[in-house]
């Protein structure tokens, strides 16, 4: 089968690819130097060089709450270019099935607890990343609409907060976990993190969610979005402590309570996607992170 995964050189992308090719598959990896996917010339490139029968839409333009905070409108235009032009360019080559990656930014600021899909559209995102969230949010109104006008078979998955190895440990746009760890290991004073720790968060370990989004692509072709996640929450003061508990951290940690929580709570109701395709997340919490900091501790130089 002819293979896309736009984003497929990066931290998500590479797993999916990797898992495609343990089944048999050798996927086309989009990179951004070759196609940039907010330029419809080079979109419709892409699909005239690879005529997809099967595209994954990983690439995404991300970071943590102070990347958002600076680039609301990068992340805006370009997250919403690169979908809408997949949407388009898979119906007008009929390309048999398309996987969009959304993401839990889409939620309401205040969504019950766990997050049920139903109630993606019953309030507005948190506003540190709301317009990526909802950039991404109208990628899942498109993918419907496609499917009811021209019968595109656009499936839309929303993953929680991914962690793992190779994750993007930059020093002003990482999200949390990889920013603890780096801060962690390359310090042994103290660090300071943004809000005050009672926020939580699901994590969702990088290669359960590529195996979530080959089962899907595989076993699921419905109109509505699916979560993928643990089902379980950690606040952002307990992580902190265990991975300064996971890298021998000695120092302080500070909170810095002028800066922005983000949103107060996210779990995920995760029974959707193991009932339809039967995914279920393998790895805990703390074997996880375990081998995130063996990744890091391997593969980053260190800045002490």
């Amino acid at each position: 089968m002819r293979v896309v995964v736009t984003g497929g050189a990066g931290f998500l992308g590479s797993r999916v690819v990797e898992q495609l090719r343990s089944r048999g598959d050798e996927p086309f990896v989009v990179r951004r130097s070759e196609y940039d996917l907010t330029r419809r010339e080079d979109a419709e490139r892409l699909f005239t060089d690879t005529r997809p029968e099967l595209v994954f839409h990983l690439a995404a333009e991300v970071g943590g709450i102070g990347a958002n905070r600076a680039n609301p409108g990068r992340y805006w235009y370009a997250n919403l270019m690169m979908g809408a032009h997949m949407l388009e360019l898979c119906r007008a080559h009929g390309v048999e099935k398309l996987v969009i990656a959304g993401t839990v930014c889409a939620y309401p600021k205040f969504t019950p607890v766990p997050f049920n899909e139903d109630d993606l559209w019953n309030g507005y995102p948190e506003e540190t990343n709301a317009p990526y969230g909802v950039a991404k949010k109208t990628l899942l109104v498109g993918a419907q609409a496609y499917r009811e006008q021209y019968g595109t078979n656009a499936i839309f998955l929303l993953p929680a907060n991914l962690y793992g190895p190779r994750d993007n440990f930059h020093l002003t746009n990482a999200h949390v976990i990889p920013d603890l760890i780096r801060k962690m290991v390359d310090s042994s004073d103290e660090v300071v993190l943004w809000g005050d720790g009672s926020p939580t968060r699901e994590f969702l370990y990088v290669d359960d969610c590529a195996e979530g989004l080959v089962l899907a692509a595989e076993r699921y072709d419905g109109p509505e979005p699916v979560n993928l996640g643990t089902g379980q929450e950690i606040s952002i003061r307990e992580l902190a402590e265990l991975i300064a508990e996971l890298t021998d951290f000695g120092g302080e940690i500070v909170w810095d309570t002028s800066m922005p929580n983000g949103q107060p709570r996210r779990r995920l109701d995760v029974t959707r996607a193991e009932r339809l395709f039967g995914f279920r997340a393998r790895t805990s919490l703390r074997e996880g992170l375990t081998e995130t900091i063996e990744w890091y501790r391997a593969s980053v130089p260190l800045t002490r």
